[in-house]
């Protein structure tokens, strides 16, 4: 293979749109063509990056290293089964696809034909989520909040599996322990599947997570607070920040912070220095290395298998408790 992927994106939607722009200019990549239903969307897409519009996805397959699938949630499955059994590898928008079961059936496949596959849940290139590296984390309790305004494009899902899934990656991956009990509870306002749900995750560590989703809010909130001990942290996702509270001695001179008057502790404030960066971008780009370099993936079809399987047990929990 040369030192660039030879590049398709499936499905030029909102994010197709966006991935196809990037791809464009990603150092390690060719984008080669796009492909949509919408066959005069596409062309119009195609003509302003130089690029190819297939006619269809078997044509795009057979001139593709790798795709992006950014089609509909409810097309998923089909798309990346027809891609891995072609040998491409895929970048999948999140969530995987719209059930476990064929979860568990991409991934197979793509371990039998030793296909990669990422999931692009972009949350987790998040500059300000990003600076937790530089602490010891040990989470107890964690309260998101990711709130929207009404989108029609994205209602062929839940706001569980549109907006919730997000925070329930980011929870898995930084609390790491088993699932123990789910409480949930939800409505549909506006459409047909549930616009805003709540949802309670607890932990055979007994850590907690406290989740709230909405696409029917009059401002956007995308925010996660953490708390272990001796530490609190506050991520704001849109405004890419991260704040850190830390309790330490009061007489560690070196950094200055408030006395609490409480067992000669006192709290520190840090607000790490945060390089902008766009996270689509660098998701692709670490997507491209890992097909180059034999690299594993960021975001694994088994971690995106994992986030999906705890929104179905949420989406299952507002079902049973949904007001007819």
């Amino acid at each position: 293979m040369s030192k660039k992927i030879n590049i398709s994106v499936l499905g030029t939607g909102h994010l197709g749109t966006i991935h196809s722009k990037l791809w464009k200019n990603c150092p390690k990549a060719n984008l080669v063509g796009i492909y949509d239903v919408d066959s005069d969307k596409a062309e119009k897409l195609a003509n302003e990056l130089d690029c190819r519009c297939f006619s269809s996805i078997d044509e795009a397959l057979n001139n593709s290293d790798a795709v992006t699938i950014s089609t509909p949630t409810s097309l998923h499955y089909e798309h990346s089964i027809k891609c891995i059994d072609k040998g491409v590898h895929c970048f999948i928008e999140k969530p995987i696809t719209d059930n476990y079961e064929n979860a568990k059936e991409i991934i197979k496949l793509a371990n039998e034909k030793n296909i990669l596959v990422q999931v692009g849940h972009v949350e987790r290139f998040n500059p300000g989520l990003s600076q937790l590296s530089k602490y010891e984390m040990n989470p107890m309790f964690i309260e998101a909040h990711r709130l929207s305004q009404f989108k029609p494009r994205a209602i062929d899902v839940s706001v569980i599996l549109d907006l919730m899934i997000h925070d329930i990656d980011i929870v898995l991956w930084l609390v790491k322990s088993n699932v123990k009990s789910i409480q949930a509870n939800g409505v549909a306002v506006l459409t047909d599947t549930i616009d805003i749900a709540n949802a309670r995750i607890t932990f055979e560590n007994n850590a907690v997570a406290n989740l709230t989703a909405s696409r029917i809010s009059m401002r956007q909130m995308r925010k996660m607070r953490i708390f272990q001990k001796n530490a609190y942290f506050s991520i704001d996702f849109a405004e890419k920040e991260l704040e850190c509270y830390q309790l330490v001695d009061k007489d560690d001179n070196q950094q200055f912070g408030f006395e609490i008057g409480y067992n000669n502790k006192k709290i520190i404030l840090e607000k790490p220095s945060i390089t902008d960066a766009n996270a689509i971008a660098e998701e692709q780009l670490l997507f491209a290395e890992s097909i180059l370099e034999g690299k594993p993936v960021a975001v694994s079809a088994e971690d995106a298998a994992n986030a999906l399987h705890i929104a179905e047990e949420i989406s299952k929990q507002v079902e049973a408790s949904k007001v007819v």
